[in-house]
């Protein structure tokens, strides 16, 4: 946790996060998104809902901006872990995605994506799911490449 943060008597800390870093529910994380968009009528499935993988692939576009950003070239996903769909998305809905690079190894990155909805007409958003990405850096040859030291 970082120094600025404290912990309160509510499992919260000053900042706003839960003691494990995860903001709550009902609350977007700060900052901006990495991708903001709105669910279409041609990302449904036959139910009439947003399709799952429309999801998945906004979520692996962000992870993957940040595996590229980090690894200052191509990245490619390699893994996905544990993404559990806590609500449904709508046709019209505002989907926006938060990223967050967790881990840097010499090859890979692990990034955490959480997707948040908010229908056109409402203030509030909620959260729909979350999930953990590992990219690799690749070369030209799509061959595993260490990722360069930060600036």
């Amino acid at each position: 946790m970082p120094p600025s943060s404290a912990k309160t008597t509510d499992g919260k800390t000053t900042d706003g996060k839960t003691t494990d870093g995860k903001t709550p529910d009902g609350q977007m994380p700060d900052g901006m998104p990495v991708i903001r968009t709105i669910a279409m009528p041609s990302d449904t499935n036959p139910s009439g809902d947003i399709f799952g993988g429309w999801l998945m692939s906004q979520m692996d576009l962000a992870a993957g901006n940040i595996a590229a950003r980090r690894a200052r070239g191509r990245a490619a996903t390699i893994a996905v872990e544990g993404i559990t769909f806590l609500s449904p998305v709508y046709v019209g809905d505002e989907v926006s995605l938060f990223g967050t690079l967790l881990h840097v190894g010499r090859t890979s990155m692990r990034i955490e994506v959480e997707a948040w909805r908010r229908a056109r007409e409402s203030d509030e958003s909620q959260k729909v799911t979350e999930a953990i990405f590992t990219f690799v850096a690749i070369d030209a040859q799509r061959k595993a490449r260490p990722v360069p030291p930060e600036y």
